[in-house]
């Protein structure tokens, strides 16, 4: 059996014409985390192989073959454990594997809530729907992987994988990791998708908002989205009393 090392914090394996097993180790020092989660996301031509994490002295199912064809899905575990994190990957019999490929991206998230000991698919359950307070909504543009000035399009909700989607027209990009947010040919109108668990309930408002948020396997993820004019009182108000943790130019 083969053994592949990974270092890094977030990345992905392709494994062509998967056969026999591959055992898959996660070698940042997720020990000293005292709260880490592992999430996997399979690609959506996942076929070959089934995806186990392992335990003392067990394995547990963690993406079966047949969810390659659900590839939003994703998978969350706790990586909190002194002997570190490793996958097991089994490939299935098959009598031609000449187009199979079992591939997956994965990420090691600190500070989050770990997911339970059944570890069932969920999308990331990280995401947070209450409203942000003051000092949260100062940290997000401060923190946050993406933060733009836009309106609601429209949003759409798959209840089937508990998630909604937001469309987003962008007035203006201040920060984004990625090129979540692009400029569309012929109209020249800035746009972007950003998703949310269903449970957050979001719905489609007028005027503008400061979307917020951090991006999850090329995905943007939504945190906090006060209106613009809104958040615009509390950070003047904090820079006026020097308690803005970070500067941040809204011309």
């Amino acid at each position: 059996m083969a053994t592949v090392h990974l270092r890094c914090t977030a990345g992905s394996l392709e494994w062509l014409y998967p056969a026999r097993a591959l055992r898959v180790l996660l070698e940042p020092n997720v020990a000293s985390a005292r709260h880490t989660t592992v999430c996997i996301k399979p690609a959506s031509d996942f076929q070959g192989a089934n995806i186990y994490v392992e335990r003392p002295g067990q394995l547990h199912l963690l993406v079966g073959e047949a969810e390659g064809a659900r590839p939003q899905l994703v998978s969350c575990f706790s990586g909190h454990s002194p002997q570190g994190v490793a996958l097991f990957l089994q490939a299935s019999p098959q009598r031609d594997i000449s187009r199979r490929t079992a591939s997956f991206q994965y990420e090691l998230l600190s500070n989050q809530s770990a997911a339970g000991p059944d570890f069932k698919q969920m999308a990331l359950v990280e995401a947070m729907c209450r409203p942000c307070d003051n000092v949260e909504l100062l940290m997000a543009i401060c923190s946050s992987d993406f933060v733009v000035k836009g309106s609601i399009r429209n949003v759409s909700h798959d209840s089937e994988n508990h998630m909604s989607q937001v469309d987003v027209s962008v007035q203006r990009v201040y920060r984004q990791k990625n090129w979540i947010f692009q400029q569309e040919e012929g109209s020249g109108e800035w746009r972007g998708l950003i998703q949310t668990l269903l449970q957050c309930q979001v719905k489609k408002g007028g005027g503008d908002f400061l979307f917020t948020g951090n991006e999850h396997f090329g995905e943007a993820w939504l945190g906090c989205a006060p209106r613009f004019k809104d958040f615009l009182l509390v950070y003047q108000a904090a820079r006026e009393r020097g308690a803005n943790p970070c500067e941040f130019e809204f011309n």
